[in-house]
């Protein structure tokens, strides 16, 4: 049959990413306790188009990724997208990947368990190089905390304004590292870690935590950016934003670390 894709465009316009768009599919990652966790990601992948070609061959996407979603790890995801961009001819891949990552955790006191979601991202790219492809590859994590309020607990005569939020991080991948021990060095940064299920002694517990380690967003991200210093990782970006419980705006930091 005719290949249209194939067929010459005269209108030499090159394309910087062709592919596809939020592609539903069950996956299989790597579970520090459990060996192996199934979850379910949204997924987009795309190459570079020519001038001359008229279209890509969108199949290939799904057939290729179809071949490694059973252990779609982080020593994988690259050789994944290699493999996208020699088989569709391209100078340049990328591809990225959100799931929602499961772990089972204990409340403090009465160690009840219940399961806590941690939204995760992979992306990545690369390219043909003179001797070998040019990769870079990037995850995110994004974790739920809670902080108090230090001016609050400061200026006030009992209590301080406490409210929920999210620590994202995005950290440039060299060398294996597990989701888990990330998540923990996060968590201990903030005022209290957050829980799916709590007792009454494990609530006492959590309050009185948090009012003893009050933290402005500013402080998370600067204790959370020290923590990524000491796992070595090359390049990183932190985030921390809360939905402030008595401010009608959130809260928000960043900093960035490149290395120097």
């Amino acid at each position: 049959m005719i290949d249209i894709q194939n067929t010459p465009d005269t209108r030499e316009v090159p394309l910087q990413k062709v592919g596809v768009k939020n592609v539903k599919y069950p996956v299989q990652v790597l579970d520090k306790n459990k060996k192996t966790q199934n979850t379910t990601a949204s997924v987009n992948l795309f190459v570079n188009l020519p001038h001359n070609f008229k279209g890509t061959h969108m199949s290939r996407f799904i057939q290729v990724f179809h071949k490694y979603h059973a252990d779609i790890s982080m020593n994988n995801f690259l050789e994944m997208l290699e493999e996208i961009r020699t088989k569709l001819d391209a100078e340049r891949a990328f591809g990225r990947i959100s799931f929602p990552y499961f772990i089972e955790k204990k409340a403090p006191v009465s160690g009840s368990e219940g399961m806590m979601e941690y939204m995760c991202t992979y992306e990545g790219e690369t390219e043909a190089g003179p001797s070998k492809p040019e990769q870079k590859f990037f995850i995110s994590i994004k974790v739920p905390v809670a902080t108090l309020c230090p001016c609050s607990k400061a200026i006030s005569s009992y209590g301080a304004h406490n409210q929920r939020g999210f620590v994202k991080v995005k950290v440039l991948y060299s060398q294996f590292f597990w989701i888990e021990d990330v998540i923990s060095m996060i968590e201990s940064c903030a005022s209290t870690a957050l829980y799916s299920v709590l007792k009454r002694e494990d609530e006492k517990f959590v309050t009185e935590t948090a009012y003893d380690n009050p933290r402005f967003v500013e402080d998370v991200v600067r204790e959370v950016y020290l923590g990524l210093k000491k796992m070595n990782f090359k390049w990183f970006n932190v985030e921390a934003e809360t939905e402030e419980s008595i401010h009608f705006h959130n809260a928000y930091a960043c900093a960035e670390f490149s290395g120097k």
